[in-house]
């Protein structure tokens, strides 16, 4: 019963439109490239698919040579969409991973700053010294002294 109270409303709501033949002329060039679906232009355009199925015929470059036109599923559109609907989720991704790196850094500061110790290597600072001596290993005794 609902359903068809909603047909109703959308009956009487619906006005015939015009669409300009450049316009169907072009939206069938999209159709055949496969850069939108015959769905999306359905509801883009708010028509039937009957509509869409006469521009095709009437204005297709493929019927006029005698050729069967395929109509695909999945569009160009489509795929760009969600491509950029995946770059968008690596980029908040990205952002999290840099807030996350800035929050250790921060840290890593106050915790130099509070223990007066040097937790993270500067690029400026000279290189720690190390062991030293790399030319001959000396061992040392139990009384301190070293033997070579």
């Amino acid at each position: 019963m609902a359903t068809l109270e909603r047909m109703e409303i959308e009956r009487i709501g619906r006005r015939n439109r015009y669409f300009s033949e450049e316009l169907k002329r072009q939206k069938v060039k999209d159709l055949e490239r496969n850069l939108v679906t015959m769905s999306e232009l359905c509801r883009e355009y708010q028509v039937s698919r009957t509509s869409v199925y006469r521009w095709i015929y009437k204005y297709s470059k493929n019927r006029k040579r005698q050729e069967r036109q395929i109509v695909e599923r999945m569009s160009d559109t489509r795929k760009i969409k969600e491509l950029q609907d995946r770059i968008k989720e690596l980029e908040r991704i990205v952002g999290q991973k840099q807030l996350l790196i800035d929050f250790k850094d921060k840290m890593i500061e106050i915790a130099e700053e509070m223990y007066q110790v040097d937790i993270k290597k500067k690029l400026s600072s000279p290189p720690s010294a190390g062991s030293g001596n790399t030319e001959k290993s000396t061992r040392t005794d139990s009384t301190g002294s070293t033997k070579e």
